[in-house]
């Protein structure tokens, strides 16, 4: 019994979470479209997040391989009123990488100028 435990916990903790990126047509470019897109995502089993980066015009789905793939979510996509190009497929969801040095160490010094006569 405790050995049957252990299994479904170790297949459970190695699921395998991916990132879907797409450009979508028309952009999703507001709170609404957003909002409108993740209703119907979330019909599509697997779909875990759906985030819209507005200024890259980009939707980024994090999902179960296991339980979905990209056609599926494309064709949700559609009947959200989405036209889609897959930017990328497959890369694995993890933590983002946090720069450790300050945004100020990257900032080049400037010298005040003198004013040309």
């Amino acid at each position: 019994m405790m050995a049957v435990a252990l299994m479904m916990c170790a297949t459970t903790m190695a699921k395998e979470w991916k990132v879907l990126v797409v450009k979508t047509s028309p952009a999703v470019q507001s709170v609404e479209a957003q909002a409108k897109v993740k209703d119907q995502l979330r019909l599509t089993a697997g779909v875990k997040k759906v985030e819209a980066n507005f200024s890259a015009q980009q939707v980024l789905v994090t999902y179960d391989a296991d339980k979905t793939n990209q056609k599926k979510i494309v064709a949700a996509m559609k009947k959200a009123g989405y036209e889609t190009t897959v930017v990328s497929d497959g890369a694995p969801a993890e933590k983002p990488q946090v720069d450790a040095t300050s945004g100020a160490s990257k900032q080049q010094k400037n010298e005040p100028t003198q004013p040309k006569k």
